[in-house]
């Protein structure tokens, strides 16, 4: 059998009376125009190894697998696995399906060394987790085309003085070039989820942080934005205060939503330099 084969996934999803568990945070996505608009916009062909979190019925699978690449499917939900083989089966051993949490799993051991796109409709419930643990962790991927909640690419690509602007941008943007590039309306999934998506792709800067300095950025955005509407030589009290602002060159009056990403590294430097 080959790709052209398979059954729709539709079809495939009702022969085998599978639904969404919203426990997972599941809503699937059939519309194979979108789908193949994704692996396109993922930027990935023949020879490239992908990394997909969260395939459900497979369809992003199927996609990226007409683009000639190689790709590693992670998947929780065991009931998705006679559907993946089916397209195993069909893709000559260009798909590898691992049964396992994504959170727990070690992208490192999966790429072997070599390079690995992520490209993935994540699961609504994980989503923000899976970001922080690929871009703060000690594996950095070569490009990542995620699907999130509309309002959570909001929050990665928006900068200083915009609404969504926050800890999560902060963190993404120190690590990464981040462009939003494909809106999805919620009528495209199946179910249908209260909101819209939206795809971002992001590229790993050269000059990504070290982890040490990721990890001070962290412990100074989490301050920072979590009194958000307190000036910062209050939000930052507990880690060094007026002194610690003073220090990176910023107005200790200013607030967290109006300090750039720039700004943020200077402070963890700071932070770091007094420890």
């Amino acid at each position: 059998m080959s790709l052209d084969n398979l059954p729709t996934l539709r079809a495939a999803l009702e022969a085998h009376g599978l639904w969404a568990k919203k426990a997972f945070g599941q809503h699937f996505l059939l519309d194979l125009n979108i789908t193949r608009k994704i692996a396109r916009l993922a930027q990935v062909g023949e020879g490239d190894h992908v990394i997909e979190v969260g395939p459900g019925p497979g369809g992003l699978t199927r996609a990226l697998l007409e683009t000639g690449a190689r790709v590693t499917a992670i998947e929780k939900d065991e009931r998705f696995r006679p559907l993946l083989e089916d397209v195993a089966a069909a893709a000559g051993g260009r798909l590898a399906l691992i049964f396992d949490d994504a959170l727990k799993v070690d992208e490192a051991l999966i790429a072997a060394g070599a390079p690995a796109h992520l490209v993935s409709n994540l699961p609504y419930n994980v989503g923000t987790p899976l970001l922080i643990k690929w871009l703060t962790g000690p594996w950095t991927p070569a490009s990542l085309t995620l699907m999130f909640q509309r309002e959570v690419v909001d929050r990665i690509t928006e900068g200083p003085g915009e609404d969504a602007y926050g800890r999560l941008g902060v963190v993404v943007q120190a690590t990464c070039r981040a462009q939003r590039v494909l809106d999805a309306p919620a009528r495209a999934f199946t179910p249908p989820p209260k909101v819209d998506s939206a795809v971002v792709r992001l590229e790993p800067r050269a000059d990504r942080p070290s982890s040490e300095r990721l990890d001070a950025l962290q412990r100074i955005t989490a301050a920072a934005f979590g009194q958000r509407r307190k000036m910062l030589r209050s939000s930052l009290k507990a880690l060094g205060g007026e002194e610690l602002i003073v220090a990176a060159g910023l107005d200790p009056q200013a607030r967290a939503e109006v300090i750039s990403i720039e700004g943020f590294l200077a402070l963890a430097d700071a932070w770091l330099a007094r420890r």
